[in-house]
């Protein structure tokens, strides 16, 4: 998790007077299924008018998003793959967005000064 996301967690658990566990929890304080917490998110989404969101598009974004900075701070794909948790390359290749214009700019790249 990055630094500013540990600390508002953090500092949330610290006012729910939690000092760990799950950070979203059912009206009786217990910890939300995958289902229960895909349609809290699918609740979440359509109040603010994201049409089309779900808990899983969050994540694809994510992936996408990793996918195309990563070599920025010198990593690879392998290291999407590992923050995805993901176990094969192959899965977190079905989760990363094609964008053809970036393609065609890695090419011009590649082939600028040949």
């Amino acid at each position: 998790m990055s630094k500013n996301l540990t600390d508002a967690l953090t500092i949330y658990l610290q006012v729910r007077g939690m000092d760990r566990g799950f950070v979203v929890r059912s009206e009786r304080g217990e910890r939300l299924s995958a289902n229960a917490l895909s349609h809290w998110f699918k609740r979440l989404y359509g109040a603010v008018g994201f049409e089309g969101a779900s808990a899983h598009s969050g994540r694809r974004t994510f992936i996408t998003n990793a996918a195309r900075k990563i070599s920025l701070v010198g990593g690879s794909l392998k290291d999407v793959m590992m923050l995805a948790r993901h176990s094969n390359l192959s899965t977190t290749s079905l989760y990363i967005v094609e964008d053809e214009e970036a393609k065609r700019k890695v090419v011009d790249l590649i082939f600028k000064g040949v």
